[in-house]
């Protein structure tokens, strides 16, 4: 008969599939991107916001675009990894964490003194990319985790 003191279920992290899918992750996320802004210029005609290096906003370019939100990807991955290692309930934190980011970047064009078809282009661009990294690392996650089931020392089925 087992007890509580006997067994305790602990969570390991499978380092390479949870890379591995944050690398997809990353190549979604930057084709994302991609196509957000080829809509947004090519059959919309709207041009999408992105930050110069004055702190003033202008055309974005489609490859900085890219890997930036590939980049941004990397960092949701680096950042799940660390709260799936330390975190009770990781995959609810990162979501959080996450739905709070994708807002303020969406957000943030939505502020700006731009006409309004690029602020809104921006922000349904940012909010696609936000939302492809949130929801793919988050199933990755899932399935990044393993349960282990070991014997805790000191428990009623250890030999002294």
């Amino acid at each position: 008969m087992e007890n509580d003191f006997e067994t305790e279920e602990r969570r390991t992290v499978n380092a390479g599939r949870l890379w591995a899918g944050g690398a997809a992750t990353a190549v979604t996320a930057a084709l994302t991107a991609v196509v957000g802004i080829l809509v947004a210029r090519g059959l919309v005609k709207v041009p999408v916001l992105a930050p110069s290096d004055e702190s003033a906003w202008g055309g974005a370019n489609t490859v900085t675009y890219a890997l930036v939100s590939a980049a941004a990807a990397l960092a949701a991955t680096a950042l799940l990894h660390v709260l799936l290692l330390t975190t009770p309930r990781a995959r609810a934190f990162f979501g959080w964490i996450m739905v709070l980011l994708t807002a303020i970047t969406v957000v943030i064009p939505l502020s700006l003194g731009a006409g309004i078809d690029a602020r809104l282009a921006t922000a349904i661009i940012n909010l696609a990319i936000g939302l492809v990294i949130t929801i793919t690392l988050s199933g990755v996650g899932g399935s990044a985790l393993r349960e282990r089931r070991g014997t805790v020392a000191g428990g009623p089925g250890m030999v002294a």
